[in-house]
């Protein structure tokens, strides 16, 4: 029996319908309660987690042998996936996939640091773990930029130069699968990225071809990012979290690729003007 926590984020989702179509067994957990029941409406072993909540972690946990781990973003995020890797030792968990994040090793910025400490503690934990270190998301293009690229024919994020080799959240879920079903994977840190590196402007090209209306990139001040982000309803923390994240990797650092995604699963990971001309309709 897998757990698999963030059943309805981006990767969690993803795992969740890969599971499902394998027919392996699997019980998704979900922060919402709303979210619990239409899952379980739907025929899947269905959970209510809150991590701060030992007692509430370890039922979800009863008769799980592998976990796929990821918490909400939050000041709170390490110490809630602490908390579930206490009572996955507790209950007798024998693996976790740690979903984390590109470079979280060197801790450079505060969603690293967010990681970095549960990694470390797996690492001296009873149980094996793999660790899937993800470079950016493509689904950023999908859901925080969709509505401007529709209706105003631009996205902006805080000013990012240089290129990023962007990752599907499905390639990841991909990955994630085959460690939590296949031997082979323990004590292994996975980076995972697409397999080219774009730019900001260069992906506006490519949108702009797709398309065929002109797309642009706006780069943003640390003040206009902050005040956008903010006035559109984030909370300061993460706000405050991804403008620091793109002032590292401002003129580089996300532009390695790797072959992780295509050596774990045997299939290529998705480019971006794969993954644009899927989701095509949401910027029509």
């Amino acid at each position: 029996m897998i757990l698999v926590t963030g059943a309805s984020g981006n990767v969690g989702s993803a795992l969740v319908a890969q599971l499902r179509a394998a027919d392996v067994r699997f019980r998704a957990a979900y922060h919402s309660p709303v979210k619990a029941q239409r899952a379980a409406s739907d025929g899947i072993d269905a959970v209510t987690l809150e991590m701060s909540d030992s007692d509430n972690v370890r039922a979800a946990l009863c008769g799980v042998s592998k976990v796929f781990l990821l918490g909400a973003m939050s000041p709170a995020q390490t110490a809630n996936e602490t908390n579930v890797v206490e009572a996955a030792v507790s209950t007798g968990v024998e693996h976790v996939v740690k979903q984390s994040l590109w470079r979280a090793d060197e801790e450079l910025t505060p969603i690293a640091r967010l990681h970095r400490p549960v990694e470390r503690l797996l690492e001296t934990s009873p149980m094996s773990w793999t660790f899937l270190r993800a470079n950016f998301y493509l689904q950023a293009f999908s859901t925080n930029w969709a509505g401007t690229i529709r209706s105003g024919n631009f996205f902006a994020s805080p000013l990012i130069r240089g290129p990023i080799a962007f990752v599907d959240a499905e390639d990841i879920a991909r990955v994630a699968f085959r460690a939590l079903t296949e031997d082979g994977h323990a004590g292994k840190a996975y980076a995972l990225t697409g397999p080219a590196a774009v730019s900001y402007d260069e992906a506006a090209a490519v949108l702009s071809e797709l398309l065929g209306r002109s797309i642009a990139y706006r780069g943003l001040s640390n003040g206009e990012a902050l005040s956008a982000l903010t006035g559109a309803g984030m909370p300061a923390f993460h706000a405050e979290a991804l403008v620091e994240v793109c002032n590292v990797y401002r003129d580089g650092g996300a532009e390695k690729v790797t072959p992780t995604v295509e050596e774990v699963t045997g299939r290529r990971p998705r480019s971006f003007r794969e993954f644009a001309a899927a989701h095509r309709g949401l910027f029509e």
